[in-house]
């Protein structure tokens, strides 16, 4: 292709609706860098407003630990802070066939596909959301106070995230310096969920090594929640996944696909009530750190079950490579990532075969 051709084809992507959404997502991410100022320099400025100064500190702090006792390589990340003139950092839209356990995905280029889209222009997200429930699919529309460029530029914390209470502070630095440090191309699920456990078990171990008996229980009983809800969103999930299976969509005939169809979505309704039931009645009463109002409240669709399994999928997998390695977090992390890069196709399956033995090593 001539030099002609190249440039008729950028300006195609640009002004298409891909290219449109990227060149947003570019701009607002270059406004977020451009406004970026040395925490440091912040935390020393006695004009620096008391509480953010002491959450600014904190999160100096936690970014030392991921590095020095996690083994985490944050590079120059956190090392910024990015005040922004609103409450929501970015908007993130997801979707799912509300008939069978697939969801949308989005191409991205150089990271792949991804099963979300991140929109700084919340009209955009809503209007996404609409066409895409006009289309047929379950949606769900959710907040996002961080976010990660994967260690490509020195990620700032942005206001938002530093409205977070202290643990749940010092867990996102955590998770989002372990996605800088490690990230599977084209394994989201994987992905988000290792960096939960490293949050989640990094904020334990970093409120333990500061002393701090309330900021370590907190932790504690957020990790454990995390636990308890990640088992719960698993279990649904494979008996939307059974119910799905036991009607399915490969007959030729019109009529029949579309039984099969009416049949799969009377299951997820009977499914859905069971789940409701338990989580109010079962789940919410053990749960130390959500209100009980949640359990109620919360969206029961499969856009909404996907979603959650994004961040929870295997957590106690993770828990379990944790407890070989002799409750060593820097040990289990250099482990895990070590069995994701040894199968690239399905880390979760090395993590398995690793602690199961088939993989050769004795346990």
């Amino acid at each position: 292709m001539g030099g002609l051709g190249l440039l008729a084809a950028a300006l195609l992507f640009v002004v298409s609706p891909m290219g449109c959404y990227l060149s947003r997502a570019a701009y607002e991410e270059a406004r977020i860098l451009a406004k970026r100022k040395p925490i440091d320099r912040l935390v020393a400025d006695s004009t620096t407003p008391a509480t953010e100064r002491a959450k600014l500190r904190l999160v100096l702090d936690a970014r030392t630990f991921a590095a020095d006792r996690v083994g985490l390589r944050p590079e120059q990340s956190f090392t910024r802070y990015t005040r922004l003139d609103r409450d929501t950092l970015v908007l993130v839209v997801s979707a799912a066939y509300p008939d069978r356990l697939a969801r949308k995905t989005w191409w991205f280029p150089v990271v792949g596909r991804f099963p979300y889209k991140g929109f700084f222009d919340f009209g955009a997200a809503h209007r996404t959301a609409d066409e895409l429930r006009r289309d047929g699919f379950d949606v769900s529309v959710g907040a996002s106070s961080a976010f990660s460029t994967l260690g490509w530029f020195n990620d700032p914390v942005v206001s938002t995230t530093l409205r977070m209470d202290s643990v749940s502070l010092v867990n996102t630095v955590i998770h989002e310096i372990t996605h800088s440090t490690f990230f599977a191309k084209g394994q989201v699920v994987f992905n988000e969920s290792f960096a939960s456990f490293v949050g989640g078990r990094g904020a334990i171990a970093f409120f333990r090594a500061r002393g701090d008996s309330a900021g370590m229980a907190r932790a504690t009983a957020e990790w454990a929640d995390d636990l308890v809800l990640g088992a719960f969103w698993a279990a649904l999930y494979a008996r939307l996944d059974s119910a799905f299976a036991a009607h399915p969509d490969t007959m030729q005939d019109e009529m029949a696909r579309r039984l099969a169809r009416e049949q799969r979505l009377a299951a997820r309704g009977r499914i859905y009530g069971d789940a409701r039931r338990a989580l109010v009645d079962s789940i919410a009463p053990t749960l130390r750190t959500w209100p009980r109002a949640w359990a109620e409240r919360v969206p029961l669709d499969n856009a909404v079950v996907m979603a959650r399994r994004v961040y929870a999928t295997d957590l106690h997998l993770f828990d379990a490579v944790y407890a070989r390695e002799g409750e060593d977090l820097t040990r289990a992390v250099r482990r895990i990532i070590e069995l994701a890069k040894s199968r690239p196709d399905d880390p979760f399956a090395a993590v398995r075969a690793w602690l199961s033995g088939s993989d050769g090593h004795l346990r």
